[in-house]
């Protein structure tokens, strides 16, 4: 897949699923070469600490960047990557530590692929846009004869999500 320079584990918590992923990271690794990027409600001393399952430090072992904490919506900044403020960005490699990419403030950003039947939300959308896509979904919904289901859009960090 030219143009993608990375892979992303998130939702459904990572770490609770250590052993398949660390296994997934590694079969793409030796495909490809890819930077790796991990989403976790644990903190990083909470998962070396007491880890919540088996194989969690062989996981932690392939990635580069773990963004840890739990999501807080009353703290969340619209910008960067971290969900919330109180979510800490660390660089467990430094493959991406000299990278000029701003995970912390940078403005977030989103993709919409748009088809006759659904849209495709990529990233990490900025404040107010699901909303937008909520209220533009009704609309739609108004003027046709069959209403698509509405996205559950509650604390979601990173990923796809599917209006359809």
């Amino acid at each position: 897949m030219p143009g993608i320079g990375g892979l992303t584990l998130s939702g459904g918590e990572p770490m609770l699923q250590a052993a398949g992923l660390a296994e997934v990271v590694r079969r793409v690794r030796a495909v490809r070469d890819l930077d790796t990027i991990c989403f976790t409600g644990f903190t990083l001393a909470r998962l070396r600490r007491n880890p919540p399952a088996p194989l969690v430090e062989e996981l932690l072992a392939e990635i580069d960047v773990l963004v840890d904490g739990p999501y807080v919506a009353a703290r969340d900044t619209g910008r960067g990557l971290r969900g919330s403020d109180n979510q800490v960005v660390n660089h467990l490699t430094d493959r991406l530590r000299e990278s000029d990419y701003n995970f912390a403030d940078r403005p977030r950003t989103a993709e919409l692929h748009v088809d006759e039947r659904s849209v495709t939300l990529v990233g990490l959308p900025p404040p107010g846009l699901l909303a937008a896509l909520d209220t533009a979904r009704a609309r739609h919904a108004r003027g046709s004869s069959s209403a698509p289901t509405a996205p559950d859009s509650g604390g979601h960090e990173f990923g796809s999500e599917v209006l359809g």
